[in-house]
């Protein structure tokens, strides 16, 4: 079945030609980039208002005032929904959620591999295939809208491979690997703790015990978000970010692009009416 994923502004003043150019650069990743690698099928669709999304979608919210609400969630149905951070960077943290959302459509698909933890043996790695790289530096560009990378299935590989990709953008460079500024989580069975590899601060990774979480609580990427320290916020990059202001200056480009290709296409439907 095709998974349908909404994105729609709520109680926040952003453009509907804004949502829908994200939308369709967040479509494209999903078809190109997304689905050759994860065998998953899905639309992105942009709408003005959450009140027009049809029964079906699964709905990511960009909005002002999120305080905790950030992130993926469910409703009481158990249906995901995910609430993103508006600000100039909204689309590398929509791309994050959508992506996530799609890969485990319910938060608590887990893989078996390898603990990163010299002491542990083999553990539960939480399926969050944004987390290790979200930080601005793995980022990309689609239609000159700045998106997520993500890890790839053989990033739970046992061993280290020469020509495997375990990100997409190929920086990720070994199984289980969390560069900086991001993170990875997963369950130890014998103590039934949950751990995580973070790299938020300092010169090396970090190892964090979460201790047994409580499943009353949501899903597990509800309750491992809930634990995990909020150290950026992705939707808020600094204006003279390279990776945001060199997608900027593309995107102006293109939209000089853009107007003179509708220019030239209505000069030639005027020629065919004309018969010139």
């Amino acid at each position: 079945m095709i998974r349908q994923v909404a994105l729609v502004p709520d109680g926040v003043d952003i453009d509907l030609t804004e949502i829908v150019r994200v939308s369709a650069a967040v479509q494209k990743q999903v078809t190109r980039d997304f689905s050759p690698i994860w065998d998953i099928q899905a639309t992105v669709d942009g709408f003005a208002t959450l009140d027009q999304i049809p029964l079906g979608y699964w709905p990511v919210m960009i909005m002002q005032d999120v305080q905790g609400a950030a992130g993926f969630h469910q409703d009481k149905n158990g249906q995901p929904f995910a609430v993103v951070e508006a600000g100039d960077s909204w689309s590398l943290t929509a791309s994050h959620e959508v992506l996530e959302m799609l890969a485990d459509p319910f938060g608590n698909r887990v893989v078996a591999g390898p603990s990163p933890k010299p002491d542990q043996g083999r553990v539960e790695f939480l399926v969050e295939v944004c987390d290790p790289s979200e930080d601005q530096e793995f980022a990309y560009t689609v239609n000159d809208v700045l998106v997520s990378d993500f890890y790839t299935p053989h990033y739970f590989d046992p061993v280290s491979q020469d020509g495997v990709r375990y990100s997409f953008n190929g920086k990720v460079t070994n199984p289980r690997e969390v560069p900086r500024g991001g993170y990875l989580s997963w369950h130890e069975l014998e103590s039934d703790h949950w751990w995580q590899e973070t790299f938020f601060t300092g010169t090396k990774p970090k190892f964090n015990d979460l201790g047994v979480l409580d499943r009353k609580n949501g899903s597990l990427r509800e309750m491992i978000d809930a634990l995990t320290p909020q150290t950026k916020r992705l939707s808020h990059l600094k204006r003279n970010a390279p990776k945001l202001t060199g997608a900027i200056a593309a995107a102006s480009s293109s939209d000089r692009a853009s107007v003179a290709r509708a220019e030239a296409l209505r000069a030639r439907i005027e020629t065919l009416k004309t018969g010139a």
